[in-house]
């Protein structure tokens, strides 16, 4: 299985497009420029607008802190750490507040191709479609497969297998990650 590993601490954090924080890109797929898949950590310290994304589907789920207040256009919804991510359009106007000080979120950028974001169960195999790519962001040390994974860390497979596993090194009630896909993107090249 051909794959790569991104640690987020291993990237350098860049400004925001408003200027409103830090992200840390840790896949623009198929390439940089001109990006069908973009997985990126944001680190969030103060409330303010997300950027606008248009045309772009983005996810987003509480990494690390005590979560978040979205309200996105007319929605106003809670995310926290345990919680399932969310999903909205890129150019619909997003604003955040903190709930208790600086948070962290993980964000899936998807543009022209369909994909979803779900939090990872240890040990249960995720089922990944045909022709999909697929990654896993680690909140916890583990493995998927032989492959050792290590905390806040993306494993991605451009052509991934019909299902991928993931074990955490250690029992933790928080959550272990989340599976991240890309529907019929291989031939995105």
């Amino acid at each position: 299985m051909k794959h790569r590993l991104v640690r987020a601490a291993d990237v350098t954090p860049q400004p925001w497009r408003n200027g409103g924080g830090a992200t840390r890109e840790l896949l623009a797929w198929p390439r940089a420029e001109g990006w069908r898949v973009r997985v990126s950590v944001a680190a969030i310290d103060r409330d303010g607008p997300f950027s606008a994304f248009p045309g772009v589907v983005r996810w987003f789920a509480v990494v690390d802190g005590a979560g978040v207040e979205l309200t996105i256009g007319e929605r106003t919804q809670r995310l926290r750490r345990a919680g399932p991510p969310v999903s909205f359009r890129g150019e619909a106007e997003t604003y955040c507040r903190l709930i208790d000080g600086p948070t962290q979120g993980l964000n899936l950028m998807l543009s022209g191709v369909a994909g979803a974001m779900v939090l990872a169960a240890d040990g249960r195999a995720h089922r990944v479609a045909r022709n999909s790519a697929c990654g896993l962001f680690s909140a916890v040390a583990g493995r998927c497969g032989d492959i050792e994974v290590p905390p806040r860390a993306l494993l991605w497979f451009d052509e991934a297998p019909a299902t991928l596993t993931f074990v955490a090194g250690e029992r933790t009630q928080e959550p272990i990650g989340w599976w991240l896909t890309a529907a019929a993107a291989g031939g995105a090249r």
